[in-house]
């Protein structure tokens, strides 16, 4: 099923942005980290480093999503405003020296307007210069960004449910649409022909699809549910080869992302917890403790390395940082925001990450070097 033409027939990449560089991703700065050798390793946390952090741009309503580009050049918000803003980090690391002698630098490289209700997630074409957006307005959206003046999406799936999460398959050719609706929806980016899983497990009505992710190689993907279940999914016949069924006690999970070598799953729930499972099995392996998160749809990350996991602490509107392997906390800063920021994303590539506030705002982060 999953064989599809490539999709580079599809896009008509203007000449406008720097395309030909796109897509190549750096070496990693380390190997990943290895959860299976090491269980207590209490006593051994890292310190995460120190970071900077700037007011980058602020949406006219609640900026509720973000993602890096594969390469880690691009960043792009989406917000309840309908609007989605695009930066090129090159451009903000520019902005954030203390002599920028040139005048204002403006970051924002792009600003998309499609969209007729808020949107929910975002992400890149893992060659092409094309940034794909989902939406409450049950719609994804593509939008070629090597064109200078494109305000709108070149096309659009049309979806029966509120597109709640996407996530592009690793080839381009697929990607997935987590929705209201229980099942992934998987289409051939080519002909938007959808699929739908022939075998399900039993889902509730309370199934919707807060996040999909697919794996680094497009074997798995993974599912997190207001059902309190994460669900592995096979890439290739689409079906449900594991359900952890009450992964985060009665409560909805928010977020579920694989690790690098797609051993693990790290999800984040409304039960305040953040856990590390692994593929295999099924197994709890960690468990990050002692942020609360009870209201927003909150996101745990990997920090590039994955020696870090990043969340949101509401309460005290603070971004909490635990060493990984030990799940120990290291850190707590400030999020700078006004209200507990909505959404937490990391570069693929570097020490650099974006949040998204209630307050409209977009903040970047850098490690001081």
């Amino acid at each position: 099923m999953l064989k599809g033409v490539t999709s580079s027939a599809l896009y008509d990449l203007g000449t406008s942005l720097p395309a030909a560089a796109y897509g190549s991703i750096p070496a990693p700065r380390t190997t990943t980290v290895d959860f299976s050798a090491v269980q207590d390793a209490k006593g051994s946390s890292k310190s995460f480093p120190k970071h900077e952090t700037r007011h980058l741009s602020e949406h006219k309503n609640i900026a509720r999503c973000a993602r890096f580009s594969p390469d880690g050049r691009f960043v792009a918000t989406g917000s309840a405003d309908t609007s989605i803003k695009l930066f090129e980090v090159a451009k903000i690391k520019q902005m954030m020296l203390p002599d920028a002698r040139d005048g204002p630098v403006r970051p924002v490289i792009r600003t998309f307007y499609d969209h007729i209700q808020p949107i929910n997630d975002l992400d890149f074409h893992p060659q092409n210069t094309v940034l794909i957006s989902g939406a409450k307005d049950h719609t994804i959206k593509f939008f070629d960004f090597s064109k200078m003046t494109a305000k709108r999406a070149f096309r659009v799936i049309q979806d029966t449910h509120n597109v709640r999460s996407v996530s592009f398959h690793p080839s381009g050719d697929f990607l997935l649409a987590g929705t209201d609706h229980q099942i992934p929806h998987l289409y051939d980016v080519n002909t938007f022909q959808c699929y739908l899983s022939s075998n399900v497990p039993e889902i509730g009505v309370n199934g919707s699809i807060n996040q999909v992710r697919y794996s680094s190689t497009g074997g798995m993907y993974v599912t997190a549910s207001k059902d309190g279940a994460v669900r592995l999914w096979d890439g290739v016949t689409a079906n449900c080869v594991r359900s952890i069924v009450g992964a985060h006690g009665a409560a909805e999970v928010t977020g579920a992302n694989f690790t690098k070598d797609q051993r693990f799953v790290l999800s984040c729930g409304k039960d305040s917890t953040v856990k590390l499972w692994e593929v295999g099995t099924g197994r709890l392996v960690k468990q990050y403790l002692g942020a609360t998160h009870l209201q927003l749809r909150c996101q745990a990350v990997f920090n590039d390395t994955e020696e870090f996991v990043l969340s949101i602490d509401e309460p005290s509107n603070e971004i909490v940082i635990w060493d990984a392997l030990t799940a120990e906390k290291v850190a707590r800063w400030p999020s700078n925001h006004i209200g507990a920021p909505r959404w937490l994303e990391h570069s693929p590539v570097e020490a650099a990450f974006v949040s998204c506030g209630t307050d409209r705002s977009i903040r970047f982060w850098k490690e001081v070097l």
